[in-house]
């Protein structure tokens, strides 16, 4: 065993064991994440907006199918999401210039400020939890983080 015993003597964990706890263990960490931005009343954002900003961010200009996509939100859920974040000032919404049926979006200067307030307190307290953990289970982490945002990121595309 190592650390917490994160490693079991036996490495050797089934598909249907790695399945169970990536099922149990990822709403958990939502759930902590969830509540942090909760907590800190500056931010005021919940977490589907929170992604929705993330996703804006990293793909500037996507349009509000994309954004409902992604989210997995019918478009009058995710139109409802758009028109709340540019209500506040948070993402701006135009007309594409080459198809005037298509909305892009971007995020506004406070958009981009909003978000990474929120990610910043989010990681700085993520990081707290992490101190008492030690090293080389952390780094178990990271690598077992790695592997999973592979496996998914190949399915998202």
């Amino acid at each position: 065993m190592w650390g917490r015993g994160i490693l079991r003597e036996n490495v050797q964990s089934s598909v249907e064991e790695c399945a169970r706890e990536i099922l149990d263990d990822v709403p958990l960490a939502m759930r902590a994440i969830r509540s942090q931005l909760r907590k800190n009343g500056a931010i005021e954002i919940s977490i589907p907006q929170f992604r929705t900003l993330v996703f804006i961010n990293r793909r500037s200009g996507a349009s509000l199918s994309d954004a409902a996509e992604h989210m997995g939100l019918t478009l009058p859920s995710m139109s409802a999401m758009i028109d709340g974040l540019v209500s506040r000032n948070l993402v701006m919404r135009r007309t594409d210039s080459q198809d005037r049926r298509r909305m892009t979006l971007t995020l506004t200067e406070r958009g981009r400020t909003t978000l990474q307030r929120a990610r910043e307190s989010t990681l700085a307290y993520l990081g707290g939890l992490l101190e008492s953990t030690p090293a080389a289970d952390r780094a178990v982490l990271v690598k077992g983080m790695q592997i999973l945002k592979s496996i998914f990121a190949e399915r998202s595309v």
